[in-house]
């Protein structure tokens, strides 16, 4: 069975199929987002300690239950599939939503936070401008945003190999492209918007954010030598980008 997305973003129905085959690939012991992208994610966020967090497309929740575990407070997972991890620490609300619109999201109206994720999620908005300013106006004083995103090149580089074409054709082409993820679920097809470095930047900036921290992690020295298999992909593929996204003064 397959199914395609609605809207300008990335798919979003097709999560709730995807959800489950999502959290256990990233379960593994050699998943990039274990042995990379959280590790980095974790240490951009920094202390949690008594501050409020929103996780804005958190899939299990797994990551959010684990900040509260870490001294975060009052903290709300969203997810639009509902697949949450059972028995989340006290303090922590799992919420099925859409994070297209948080301020609509039941139990989320007119509550601060001192810091918002969007780990690989942003793209799923139908509006992803709406999207980070709704979430923008949900920060505390001296609050941020942490997102991540897949790097642009990494799908220009496939659709170049699949359809023959090259890097430059696909990396500015301005066509939604449908996709599968082999370590998923391949029966399960997304559409996926293409992003350019400055789509994203334009993103940020149309949205009263801007960038006081970009990061590109990469595996340990330790990790290399264990999982040259995962080496080899961030070598191909680059791997993500993380952002630390504040409101422009004013």
């Amino acid at each position: 069975m397959t199914s395609n997305s609605h809207g300008a973003g990335d798919a979003s129905r097709p999560w709730e199929q995807l959800a489950s085959d999502y959290e256990q690939a990233r379960s593994r012991e050699d998943s990039l987002d274990r042995l990379v992208e959280w590790p980095a994610q974790r240490e951009l966020l920094g202390d949690v300690n008594g501050l409020s967090v929103l996780d804005a497309g958190c899939g299990n929740g797994a990551k959010v239950a684990e900040l509260v575990r870490d001294g975060a407070a009052a903290s709300v997972g969203v997810d639009i599939s509902g697949n949450f991890v059972d028995a989340p620490p006290p303090g922590t609300q799992l919420i099925q939503g859409d994070l297209s619109d948080l301020a609509a999201v039941p139990g989320l109206g007119g509550r601060r936070f001192d810091r918002i994720m969007f780990l690989q999620s942003f793209g799923y908005a139908k509006d992803p401008v709406a999207a980070l300013r709704t979430a923008r106006m949900m920060l505390a004083d001296n609050g941020f945003i942490v997102l991540t995103r897949t790097q642009p090149i990494r799908y220009a580089i496939e659709r170049a190999e699949q359809n023959g074409t090259s890097l430059g054709e696909e990396y500015f082409s301005t066509d939604s492209f449908s996709y599968r993820h082999n370590g998923w679920n391949d029966q399960v097809t997304l559409t996926k918007r293409p992003y350019t470095m400055s789509d994203l930047l334009n993103v940020f900036s149309a949205a009263g954010l801007w960038i006081e921290a970009a990061v590109e992690p990469q595996l340990s020295e330790d990790a290399r030598r264990r999982y040259p298999h995962k080496q080899a992909v961030l070598n191909k593929y680059l791997g993500i980008l993380l952002f630390k996204l504040r409101p422009l003064p004013g």
